[in-house]
């Protein structure tokens, strides 16, 4: 039975002539050609007086001037549309035949209630069509709608990111401070668009220097927007508040009143006197080093994370430094920088880095730092945000 041929339909008394394959693909050519020179004139012609277009985006159409209209308001709604065959004709059984192609344009207009994007959209269509007189006699157009709207709110999206990490930047502080007795450089690098690390310079009217580093549990959005929330709760009261220790109390409170559970921060802050004492308290962050002629040292005084629990204490320790002597504060990403080989940076290498540079000054330590873990990692992929702080007395 395998082997036996498909006897073509017979034509009916008074039905048109079937056409052939090859007739239907020279219309059908003629049409991507027309659709892809946005030439409505020509568009027109290949329609029967009478046909019937049924679209997603124009629903049905009837009659060819009709149709001729609505060519002319897709070509304004998408003045690059382009259409591209893959092996277009797949179908083709007497008067009807299918064809697949691709569709590619800009997202100029709003399209199905989503504002328009300028980004660049590419879309699979299928046309099923019925002939009469070797003429367009019925069109049903079908789109990979989700796959549009997917790859126009992903557009959208990436603006809104690009937006957010804007504001984001502003949020922070220049990545350079130069003071009477401190200077300072940063690097942040978020693993996504924007990220949930944050870094604060807080020079203050007594000749004190303040300087935090925190960062907000989890990636992407989300921790973006905890990080700003604490880091403006933080910002006031530190304007106000003695020490390290009350102001991580304080900010640690108002996290809790706002219930921010599962979500933590985890943040350092200290203050550098003009004499060079340091006054420091740590929640949960990463113990920041200290290099000094004597060696390196981790300062570990402080409690747990921020958010977690409503009577945190937060113990300060007070260090004295002299000057020359250096501060490198750190997020979690840089000693969990992972390589192709999936192994982390480590503490160890952090250190053995920057005591190979510990008498450079901090954008020479700082450069140092990110080159190296840049050249460890290789081409594996960031997979968390990373940001450092280099402070050096002088």
């Amino acid at each position: 039975m395998s082997s036996m041929k498909k006897t073509p339909r017979r034509r009916r008394p008074g039905e048109d002539a079937f056409m052939t394959r090859t007739e239907a693909s020279t219309v059908l050519r003629r049409h991507r050609e027309a659709l892809n020179r946005h030439d409505v004139q020509a568009l027109e012609s290949l329609y029967a007086k009478n046909a019937v277009v049924s679209s997603p985006l124009f629903r049905t159409i009837r009659g060819r001037a009709a149709i001729a209209r609505s060519f002319e308001t897709l070509f304004r709604m998408w003045p690059d549309y382009h259409v591209r065959g893959k092996n277009s004709l797949l179908i083709c059984e007497g008067n009807r035949a299918a064809e697949f192609t691709t569709v590619v344009a800009k997202h100029h207009s709003e399209l199905f209630g989503l504002p328009p994007t300028g980004e660049r959209i590419t879309y699979g269509a299928v046309r099923l069509y019925s002939f009469r007189d070797r003429l367009i006699s019925g069109e049903r157009r079908m789109y990979d709608l989700a796959g549009i709207l997917e790859r126009i709110g992903k557009a959208r999206l990436e603006q809104e990111l690009t937006v957010a990490a804007d504001i984001q930047r502003m949020l922070l502080p220049h990545t350079r401070h130069r003071g009477a007795h401190v200077e300072a450089a940063c690097a942040s690098m978020p693993s996504r668009a924007i990220g949930g690390d944050f870094f604060e310079y807080l020079p203050m009217p007594s000749g004190d220097f303040g300087l935090a580093l925190g960062d907000a549990s989890g990636k992407g959005p989300a921790a973006a927007l905890v990080a700003a929330m604490v880091q403006g709760i933080f910002s006031v009261e530190a304007e106000a508040a003695p020490g390290p220790a009350i102001v991580l109390s304080r900010v640690n409170r108002a996290m809790r009143r706002r219930g921010l559970e599962p979500h933590f921060v985890t943040m350092v802050y200290g203050v550098l006197s003009p004499d060079g004492c340091f006054r420091y308290s740590n929640a949960g962050q990463n113990p920041p080093i200290l290099l000094t002629e004597a060696g390196a040292r981790h300062l570990t005084a402080g409690g747990p994370m921020l958010g977690l629990f409503d009577e945190a204490r937060f113990p300060e320790e007070m260090v004295s430094l002299r000057p020359g002597d250096t501060l490198v504060v750190f997020s979690d990403g840089v000693t969990d920088a992972v390589n192709d080989a999936g192994e982390d940076f480590t503490n160890a290498r952090l250190l053995a880095c920057v005591e190979g540079h510990h008498h450079e000054p901090p954008q020479a330590i700082l450069n140092a730092l990110v080159k190296h873990i840049r050249a460890f990692c290789g081409d594996a992929a960031q997979s968390d945000d990373v940001t450092i702080v280099v402070t050096q007395f002088r």
